[in-house]
């Protein structure tokens, strides 16, 4: 194992999916409206959430059900020009692509994936489904995918919603394992979607 390899497979531990442990958790009430990834996005879940300690970007936070690994509930406020979804893995490397604020919704999903290839060192991710939706009011783009992570034999599912509003991208995924937890869990992911609001 390359030292590369050791450096990308430990910030992926903490960029998509752990939590240092001077990280801590806090409890997310149920039915009380919440901003959400240090941004104008507000959500208002119907139960209750543990939102994770450790932030995957800088306007991102993770919520989950039953702990790091089993349900990802991602949210990503205003993602500016020019800004990776991601913390920088490798940035020197293999530097992660990049949102600009002239894509189209279309383009999300690629972006996605492309980031998951990079920060998750996996080729082994495909997009499903992509059709368009609303969220908040706006434009919006849902799209499904599938991917398993570097070193680990898990298949995963996921979906996204996805928006961009005044040049930024705001976007809700929710990730689980295919087996079990993606299907017990992601009409609460998509209740959630349905009650964010951007300010």
């Amino acid at each position: 194992m390359t030292r590369l390899t050791v450096v990308r497979a430990a910030a992926v531990v903490l960029i998509l999916s752990g939590v240092p442990a001077a990280a801590s958790n806090s409890l997310i009430r149920a039915d009380i409206a919440v901003a959400v990834a240090k941004s104008t996005l507000m959500v208002t879940p119907a139960g209750e959430w543990n939102k994770m300690g450790a932030r995957p970007g800088r306007n991102s936070e993770t919520w989950t059900l039953d702990g790091d690994g089993l349900n990802d509930l991602t949210f990503y406020g205003g993602i500016q020009d020019d800004r990776p979804l991601f913390r920088e893995v490798a940035k020197r490397t293999t530097p992660l692509p990049r949102f600009s604020a002239t894509m189209l919704l279309t383009d999300i999903p690629a972006l996605v994936e492309a980031s998951y290839r990079v920060a998750l060192g996996t080729a082994l991710m495909t997009i499903d489904r992509a059709e368009p939706t609303m969220m908040s009011g706006n434009k919006a783009i849902l799209f499904r995918y599938r991917f398993t992570r570097q070193g680990e034999e898990v298949a995963r599912k996921g979906e996204a919603v996805a928006a961009i509003v005044s040049g930024k991208l705001y976007m809700i995924s929710f990730e689980a394992p295919a087996i079990h937890y993606f299907d017990r869990d992601v009409a609460r992911f998509r209740a959630i979607a349905r009650s964010a609001r951007i300010g």
